[in-house]
């Protein structure tokens, strides 16, 4: 039966185990190779152990015995085994290999034996034997699968260092290693191998490392057919390579000596899924922490750097990601990195620009002086990137090294100070015109430069001294935000006062528009609804609203707007970007107590402002603009004591701009300081009496409107300025007249019907007769054309104090019932027709001379600015006024087109002074033109228009208008525009109708507008939809009885227009002809060069051509308008709309003109 063959095989294999143990294992255990005798007496025991029943025996313990045995055999009959068949001794082998699996079981009782066994033939090198064997590899291979496969992690040191003895001296004593058998090894590297069994990675690691001598060409011949000869049958770990090479590099570089030329090879291979693959490899062992593989293979570095000007862009990508870990393990490279990733930082793909910055930023993170001012280059360069997501990455990036570094000083004053440009820079992106940029900017300077999380005295500190340090431009646009976030809440307020919500202009403060004026009617209906929500929203801007109290209304509202909750919420979102912008998140009672207080620390010189990089006059100036700014947008958070007095403290100063800036605190923050705060008002008002009488003219002008903003009996207290003023006019000491001019200039503009009368009698007596009519002193004859501020001499300072408070004095008037107006636009006129010189003494030197023309012409320019005032500028006076614009003076010119373009740009003049940079097209001064960014700065030079090269010169002109008015052919424009030039053929000049010269170059413009019309379009020869009306104050009625068709070009001069390369395109050459002034009243008058130009006087002909293309370029302007406004019916309110609309699309259309040209400076 079976249970009895059990028992008794049970009963033989225990005594055959005994037997072993006792007798046979122990004899040879305590045998020694130097027992001759004893050798040659066992000698037949040894082969009958390796007999089938041994070997193949069911019993584990018998084979585990047996293999002990054998073992002990091969130690003591070594060098020589006692077996000679090559058959016999591959069975034994595989034999014993088989018995090491059992070391696999730790808690095994009989894993002692199995380490004897594993010891033994470590220490013996028992397998060394099967070098013999032709196929030993099939024994090595068994065997090296066996110990990788038993391995784990409960075994000890000793039983790995048997393991690797065993091994390590197979590799090393062969002749070689077979692929098979590297096979074993390597395939233990392998990422899934080694997660799976970490102690067999360990095992092949150490061996390696051990053997690297020896296996290092068999590597090297392994990946050579893999990599080079594309032999990747070879081994089944070839699609394993690259992984193999990294472990292997991390494992001992010098594993690869030879493998690594190959990848040099693989690096220019044509497929771009390949190099892609090697650009990985390389460069994780490139930035690998320890790696000096740059250092010591630069040709296989410099073929590696190559890749990222590569053409498959996965491989630039993977480039610029290696170059962030490279920079953080290797800062001895970044010199090397520096050119690629600039090439990179302009790449066309827009993910590769958004990682060369996560790049630079990730390693500025971790240490600043990682990456060099080379590098943060490229990423402030990078804020201006056309793509959105590029811009936000960059401006984040460097907020974030800003906040770290500037604001937490992490790394010390010297890292706080490379990085100290990073502020300005980011505000500066305020001027951008992309809403998403300016809401970023906002959300930027509320978390990075001073977060709002922050404790009030905290926050107000990094607001105070980041306000001192900041340039100039930067804190136009911060003060700029303030102004946005300020009108914004406005607008909400106006949403909430008339529930009529303004969507369409609240939604332009919002990302998206479009998608956003519909969520803004949601909001707005929501708010109709729930009246709890409209209370949170009103106390959010309300005036006294705190920043905490603002941080619980945001939270508050948009709690109540998240349910129902949804994965993603659009409405929700655009809400809350319109709370972060109308939230008082850093201004408040309490932020502005805390800002006095730390004003008046600088102020006693008890501040920590050299600590923070600034001198205390600096802190204290920039801390009362601060102050200033926050006082338009913030007032009714100064109304306290407390601030008022320290505001006096600044208002006896010494300092100028303290007490100026002060004043205008009290001026927008005062309305309520005459009925709730008496003491204040007190001793306020002797203040600015004293500033309007005896201030600087800033000071005095700031004083006068402070008294008319705050105080109820502004008439009796003005009146207590105005009288003393006017009885000590004294021309012959200029010095003191000119705070007195300012002061009643402002005044008479202020309370007109209080001043009006007296005025005129001063203005009559005074100002014209005894001081602009007058020339006292003789000015500097040293021929220069322009000369500093403090250089001007007092008298020309009160003649300009003089002319401003002319206008003033009418702007307040608003009337011209006592033709006052007529006579102060002769004056000005007649100042400009004699250059400055009124009384043509030639006293008055050529600076000065500059300085009043420039008065001249900005006074008629702001008088234009009132209706009633412009309907009465007679053309002669506009042309005048126009022409300063090219006046001789560099800085004349520069100063005029300034005031002109901020008042074109505010609406504020009527269109037709945008003709007036018609004149700009040739100026000869390089910077000049490319100070006009946002104007056109060109001027040109009219002397005979029969000239071929003058004709010339007329057609750029004229194209450079043209070209913008003839974008679109809407409602077909183009005939329209034809139609008007050839009714103006058929006029004459209004201002010389009888002058056969003046209408001769009318029609030679008229001829050359035509040929450039009829080569720019295809459709001008259409019939006209509607007959052009010409303005009658510049050309005459049409008459019936003329018929002029004659043709005033020559062949010659028909010249094809220029390229389409833009507004600027035809007119930025070099210029041939120099810039002219405008008037010349003798033939013998000095002509000087100023020191920016090398400028000449011109004819008055030349002047009549130029008032000729004046005219003809408004008229373009007019007729435009009136074209498109007759080709609709509208209201008359969406007339109204639609004008002031398209008027400001045309300036904007020519001031984005310029903005694409070369070499242009910010106005």
């Amino acid at each position: 039966c079976d249970d009895e063959y059990e028992k008794t095989h049970k009963k033989i294999s225990d005594s055959v185990c005994k037997d072993l143990e006792s007798l046979v294992v122990k004899t040879y255990m305590d045998m020694d190779q130097d027992s001759e005798e004893e050798k040659q007496q066992y000698l037949a025991l040894a082969l009958h152990l390796a007999s089938e029943f041994f070997l193949r025996n069911p019993n584990k313990d018998v084979r585990l015995l047996v293999a002990c045995c054998l073992a002990d055999i091969f130690r003591i009959y070594a060098p020589e085994a006692p077996y000679t068949s090559h058959d016999k001794l591959k069975e034994i082998f595989l034999f014993i290999t088989r018995q090491l699996k059992g070391l696999e079981d730790t808690k095994s009782p009989q894993f002692n034996r199995y380490f004897y066994l594993l010891e033994n033939l470590a220490w013996v090198k028992s397998y060394n034997i099967c070098f013999e064997l032709e196929d030993c590899n099939e024994i090595f291979i068994q065997l090296f699968k066996t110990l990788f496969s038993v391995i784990n992690n409960s075994h000890n040191q000793k039983v790995q260092m048997h393991m690797l003895d065993l091994m390590s001296s197979i590799i090393m004593e062969g002749d070689g290693v077979t692929q098979e058998l590297l096979d074993t090894i390597l395939i233990n590297l392998i990422p899934a191998h080694k997660n799976l069994n970490k102690q067999a990675y360990d095992l092949a690691k150490t061996l390696l490392k051990r053997t690297v001598q020896t296996i290092e060409t068999c590597i090297a011949s392994f990946f050579n057919q893999v990599l080079v000869m594309g032999k990747s049958s070879v081994s089944d770990l070839s699609e394993h390579v690259f992984d193999l090479i990294q472990e292997l590099f991390a494992i001992d570089p010098l594993l690869l000596v030879s493998v690594m030329p190959q990848l040099e090879f693989k690096l220019k291979s044509n497929d771009g899924e390949e190099r892609l693959a090697v650009v990985k490899l390389l460069a994780k062992l490139f930035g690998a922490k320890d790696s000096e593989l740059a250092t010591q293979n630069r040709p296989l570095w410099q073929c590696f750097l190559g890749r990222f000007n590569d053409i498959h862009v996965p491989v630039r990508l993977e480039c610029v990601k290696f170059a962030s870990h490279c920079l953080m393990n290797h800062p001895d490279l970044a010199k090397d990195l520096t050119d690629f990733l600039k090439v990179r930082s302009h790449d066309p793909e827009e993910a590769i620009r958004h990682d060369v910055i996560v790049t630079i930023i990730n390693a500025g993170k971790k240490d600043l002086n990682l990456v060099n001012d080379q590098l943060l280059g490229f990423v402030r360069e990078r804020m201006l990137d056309k793509r959105w997501r590029v811009r936000k990455e960059a401006m984040m990036g460097l907020a974030q090294l800003y906040k770290k570094y500037c604001l937490h000083h992490e790394a010390g004053k010297e890292s706080a100070l490379k990085i100290s440009w990073i502020k300005d820079k980011l505000l500066h992106i305020y001027y951008q015109n992309s809403i998403d940029d300016k809401l970023l900017v906002e959300k930027i300077f509320a978390q990075y430069m001073v977060p709002h999380s922050l404790e009030t005295e905290e926050k107000m500190k990094c607001l105070y001294y980041l306000y001192a340090c900041l340039d100039t431009n930067a804190v136009k646009a911060l003060n700029e935000m303030w102004k946005c976030q300020n009108m914004l809440r406005g607008l909400v307020r106006e949403l909430l006062d008339l529930h009529k919500l303004p969507t369409a202009v609240i939604t332009q403060n919002l990302p998206d528009p479009g998608k956003a004026q519909d969520f803004m009617k949601k909001f707005n209906q929501v708010l109709g609804e729930d009246e709890k929500l409209r209370l949170q929203l009103e106390q959010l801007i309300s005036p006294t609203c705190s920043c905490k109290q603002a941080e619980q209304c945001v939270r508050e509202i948009t709690r109540k707007l998240t349910f129902p909750k949804q994965p993603t919420n659009p409405f929700l979102e655009m809400v809350k970007f319109l709370l972060e912008r109308i939230a008082p998140v850093h201004i408040d009672s309490e932020a502005i107590s805390a800002l006095v207080k730390l004003l008046n620390k600088s102020i006693e010189g008890t501040a920590d402002d050299e600590d923070e990089g600034v001198t205390p006059d600096t802190a204290i100036r920039a801390g009362l603009e601060l102050l200033k700014i926050l006082s338009f947008t913030h007032p009714t958070a100064f109304h306290s004591a407390e601030t008022y007095e320290s505001l006096l403290q600044c208002l006896r100063m010494e300092d100028d701009k303290v007490a100026e800036a002060a004043i205008q605190i009290f001026r927008n923050t005062g309305q309520k300081i005459e009925t709730e705060l008496p003491q204040i008002r007190s001793t306020l008002i002797p203040i600015l009496h004293q500033k309007a009488k005896r201030g600087t003219p800033h000071q005095a002008k700031q004083a006068v409107h402070c008294i008319h903003v705050i105080f109820h009996n502004k008439e009796v207290q003005l009146a207590q300025i105005f009288e003393p003023l006017s009885r000590s006019l004294n021309a012959d000491v200029p010095e003191q007249l000119i705070t007195p001019l300012v002061s009643l200039g402002h005044i008479s503009m202020l309370a007109p019907d209080q001043f009006a009368s007296p005025m005129k009698s001063i203005v009559a007596n005074f100002i014209v007769k005894d001081l602009l009519m007058n020339d006292r002193s003789v000015g500097n004859k040293n021929g220069r054309l322009w000369t500093a501020d403090d250089e001007v001499s007092p008298e020309v300072l009160a003649k300009v104090q003089a002319i401003k408070l002319l206008v003033r004095w009418l702007l307040g008037m608003k009337n011209n019932l006592s033709k006052s107006a007529n006579s102060t636009l002769r004056l000005l006129s007649a100042m400009l027709v004699s250059e400055g010189d009124l009384t043509e003494q030639k006293k008055i030197s050529k600076s000065d001379m500059s300085r009043l023309r420039l008065a001249a012409g900005s006074a008629i320019m702001k008088l234009a600015q009132e209706p009633c005032y412009h309907d009465i500028i007679t053309p002669e006076q506009f042309q005048l006024c126009g022409l300063v614009i090219n006046d001789e003076c560099y800085q004349v010119r520069q100063i005029f087109a300034q005031k002109l373009h901020v008042a074109l740009v505010k609406l504020l003049l009527p269109l037709e002074y945008m003709a007036v940079f018609a004149l700009c097209a040739k100026d000869p001064v390089k910077e000049r033109r490319a100070h006009a960014r946002q104007c056109l700065l060109k001027n040109i030079n009219l002397n005979i228009l029969r000239d071929l090269e003058q004709l010339r010169d007329v057609k750029e002109c004229l194209w450079f208008m043209l070209e913008v008015l003839m974008t679109k052919n809407e409602n077909n424009s183009h005939s329209f525009l034809r139609k008007m030039v050839e009714n103006i053929k058929q006029t004459k000049d209004a201002q010389a109708p009888d002058d056969p010269k003046a209408n001769e170059k009318l029609y030679i413009l008229c001829d050359v507008a035509l040929f450039v019309i009829a080569n720019k379009s295809t459709s001008c020869h259409l019939d006209s939809p509607k007959d052009p009306v010409l303005p009658s104050k510049f050309f005459t009625p049409p008459d019936k009885d003329f018929i002029n068709d004659k043709e005033y070009l020559s062949p010659e001069a028909k010249i094809q227009p220029p390229k389409q390369t833009g507004v600027l395109g035809a007119v930025n050459k070099p210029l041939t002809v120099t810039a002219r002034r405008p008037y010349i009243k003798t033939p013998t008058s000095d002509t000087v060069s100023n020191a920016s130009t090398n400028s000449q006087p011109s004819s008055p002909a030349t002047n009549k051509s130029r008032f000729v293309l004046i005219r003809i370029y408004l008229l373009f302007i007019h007729c435009d308008v009136a074209f498109i406004h007759d080709s609709q019916s509208s209201s008359e309110d969406e007339v109204h709309v639609f004008m002031s609309s398209y008027i400001e699309t045309q300036m904007l259309k020519l001031l984005h003109a310029f903005r694409v040209t070369q070499n242009m400076q910010t106005y």
